[in-house]
């Protein structure tokens, strides 16, 4: 199968992790094949993964969350079980093919929910096509208005992307190494033992099966993100989408601080932080999450 951003491999042939009540589909979207599993009927969520995961990190939400809604676990391009291609792994590439998912799934209007790097799509979503949310609950990641003394301090967080985002060291370490994603995901909760051994093989696995596009996505931040940061091309932009973000107390590599402050860029913006939990909420603290999610879709605030 080809793309207009490359062809590369065709979707993942490993067997896909047991979630109970999961039902999966593989749309073509932009020119590639996406998959995407689904839980429940009614009203239609989307939810982003973060890395180094893929759609099977919401199955503990979903198991709170999916009665009376539609949640719509996509992999992003180049993860989980979705096509990987060589380009196309910028936020605004990736934001692309989430826009493109909903309207090859017909649907105009929907509630948005990102983790980690699903996060920072879900935010440049809201910013380019405000019409299609709803609202939006952002987990464990900094809005697009970070303050310097807040981010300064706290750079050091982000040790581990030295090992990830240069091209062939990143994708070397990815594919042999295994170890190392076993190690960011046990270092980034707040309790290790949150963990099950088979949810870390799972993960480890997937990232060396997504290696290039684990690279590719933080190599695009680098080059992308970072400059644009430095210009302050998002400065002029309003968040228009009504947005709880979601921290974690004790998250290592986005800690509270760095939450702060993005109140002025938005006309609808709360923050609030979960006693005792880490970096990943979905898995730590799936009754906050869903709890939030609860809150925020039913009310429109």
């Amino acid at each position: 199968m080809t793309s207009r951003t490359g062809p590369m491999t065709a979707t993942v042939g490993r067997p896909l992790p047991n979630a109970q009540g999961a039902s999966h589909s593989w749309p073509e979207v932009r020119g590639i094949r996406l998959h995407v599993a689904e839980y429940g009927t009614g009203a239609p969520v989307l939810l982003l993964h973060g890395f180094p995961q893929h759609w099977f990190a919401w199955h503990r939400v979903a198991e709170l969350s999916a009665a009376g809604r539609r949640l719509i676990c996509p992999d992003l391009r180049g993860f989980g079980w979705s096509e990987q291609t060589r380009r196309g792994y910028d936020i605004d590439g990736l934001s692309d093919d989430m826009l493109a998912l909903l309207d090859v799934l017909g649907l105009h209007r929907v509630d948005l929910v990102g983790h980690d790097w699903g996060a920072q799509i879900g935010f440049r979503m809201c910013l380019r096509a405000p019409e299609r949310f709803r609202g939006y609950l952002a987990l464990n990641m900094a809005h697009p208005w970070p303050r310097q003394r807040a981010v300064l301090p706290n750079l050091w967080r982000q040790w581990y992307t030295a090992f990830v985002e240069y091209p062939v060291i990143g994708r070397a370490v990815l594919r042999h190494w295994p170890a190392f994603c076993r190690c960011l995901l046990r270092h980034q909760v707040a309790d290790r033992s949150v963990w099950q051994p088979g949810e870390l093989a799972e993960f480890s696995a997937a990232a060396q099966v997504s290696a290039h596009a684990g690279q590719a996505m933080f190599w695009q931040y680098v080059v992308r993100e970072i400059p644009a940061l430095l210009r302050g091309v998002r400065r002029g932009q309003r968040l228009t989408v009504p947005t709880v973000l979601l921290g974690g107390e004790r998250d290592n590599v986005i800690p509270p601080s760095m939450l702060a402050g993005g109140e002025g860029h938005a006309d609808d913006l709360t923050v609030r932080i979960v006693p005792g939990a880490g970096h990943f909420l979905p898995r730590e603290s799936p009754h906050a999450v869903a709890g939030a999610m609860r809150e925020l879709f039913a009310t429109g605030r």
